[in-house]
């Protein structure tokens, strides 16, 4: 199996290395898409709530412990990519700051209803139509709030038209950008 790596690029575990399996899907966020994703959060990070839906490699979900988020769950479908996480987490110091989930981040979502977030990641598989579902089931299940920002990466632009199909509460779109055929954005709910 070939074993993938990414790197943490700031806070209390900059420069720490953690290695990841390759799975059929995984589309580990490219560096430069996590440094400006992290520039626009680098103020509301810090003692933040944050879920990781779709984590894969975990890179977003242990940058955001390195620049002290008070807790991040973490989850991954796929037991290989969830074992790899779960080993990478001991690294940490803040492992006591992370839960990690083996789920489908539909079913998780079910599950925790009235629980809320600060910061959600929501990268699914392209081409699946995960986007649509799970930012309505975010929203019905109640784990957004104001001033939540959810952080989206789509095989697709992220347009207010495609939101507001899927989000009932008022919301700013913050950022849209691109980087090759992957497309990201920051919404944050008014």
């Amino acid at each position: 199996m070939i074993q993938n790596s990414f790197r943490i690029s700031s806070g209390l575990y900059k420069g720490l290395k953690f290695k990841f399996p390759s799975s059929e899907g995984l589309r580990p966020t490219k560096s430069i898409v996590k440094e400006t994703l992290f520039n626009w959060l680098q103020f509301a990070i810090p003692g933040s709530k944050v879920l990781d839906l779709f984590s894969g490699s975990g890179s977003l979900a242990f940058e955001a412990i390195s620049r002290e988020a008070i807790s991040v769950t973490i989850v991954e479908k796929d037991k290989t990519v969830f074992d790899s996480l779960k080993k990478n987490s001991n690294f940490l110091k803040a492992s006591s700051s992370i839960q990690l989930i083996n789920d489908d981040a539909l079913n998780y979502i079910e599950r925790i209803k009235n629980t809320r977030f600060d910061i959600i990641f929501l990268d699914p598989p392209f081409f699946k139509n995960y986007l649509d579902l799970c930012l309505s089931k975010i929203e019905v299940n109640q784990i957004i709030g104001k001033k939540s920002k959810i952080y989206i990466e789509s095989e697709f632009e992220i347009s207010e038209d495609f939101l507001k199909k899927n989000l009932v509460s008022s919301f700013e779109l913050k950022k849209n950008k691109k980087s090759g055929d992957v497309y990201y954005s920051l919404v944050e709910i008014l």
